[in-house]
């Protein structure tokens, strides 16, 4: 059993098809990471919550979580409910060792993909002769 774990964590919606980018992210990670436990929690509107989903990997024996939110910025959410989640978590459970990093659409490589799908779908071409899917089954 894996010490580490990483929840990716999505806002949540009403329509559950919405979730399956999120899945697809988790899904890759998994297969990136095997030695890491993935999970998919959500903010509101759908379950598991951050709470909940971290309590499950706590008792799967995870000392070390990695909370990575997938929001394209940081938004109220991220600067206020999520750390606030976290701090619940941490007195919960103060044996683990939580990480809480930068919405992933603030990261250079999420910024870069989305230029590069932009750019693929108004068929701007891509200056760098890769395409944007490279190394990603479909």
């Amino acid at each position: 059993m894996s010490s580490r774990a990483v929840i990716l964590l999505a806002h949540g919606a009403r329509d559950p098809a919405w979730a399956a980018p999120f899945e697809a992210v988790c899904a890759r990670l998994r297969e990136r990471a095997p030695e890491a436990l993935v999970r998919l929690a959500f903010l509101e509107l759908m379950v598991p919550g951050l709470e909940e989903a971290a309590a499950g990997l706590v008792g799967l024996g995870c000392t070390r979580i990695d909370v990575v939110p997938a929001f394209l910025g940081m938004g109220g959410h991220v600067r206020r409910d999520v750390p606030a989640q976290l701090a619940r978590l941490r007195d919960a459970h103060p044996g683990v060792d939580w990480t809480l990093h930068p919405a992933l659409g603030e990261t250079a490589h999420v910024i870069a993909a989305l230029a590069d799908a932009t750019a693929d779908l108004a068929g701007l071409g891509l200056a760098s002769g890769h395409s944007p899917l490279d190394g990603i089954g479909t």
